[in-house]
Formats: structure tokens, sequence, C-alpha cells
């Protein structure tokens, strides 16, 4: 299962304290989930906005 970060996001950084992998990054638009992601499903549960979707 792998998750992405939709237009929703506000840049809050709540999914980047949330992950245990570090696998979410700043990019040049935005958050990204790297490949470093073990699927856990961390970030989902801490974004505030529901900005992070499965698939």
């Amino acid at each position: 299962m792998a998750f992405k970060i939709t237009d929703d996001c506000v840049s809050c950084g709540t999914c980047v304290e949330a992950c245990p992998t570090g696998a979410i990054k700043e990019g040049d638009d935005g958050f990204e989930i790297t490949s470093d992601c073990v699927s856990c499903g961390a970030c989902l549960d801490a974004c505030p906005t529901g900005a992070i979707k499965e698939g």
C-alpha cells in the first residue's frame, strides 16, 4: 500500500514529525513521500487536513 500527499496539504509538517522512517521530505512543490516509506500509516493518522491518501 502506497501513500500520496494531495493538493489538500497545507505544508504544516505534522506528517514529517509523525513518520518513523523519515520518508517524508519537503520538495520543490511541497512535501513528498519517498521510497523509504514502509506504509505504516502514521502520516495518514497525523495529517490534520486529510491530505494523505492511500494509492
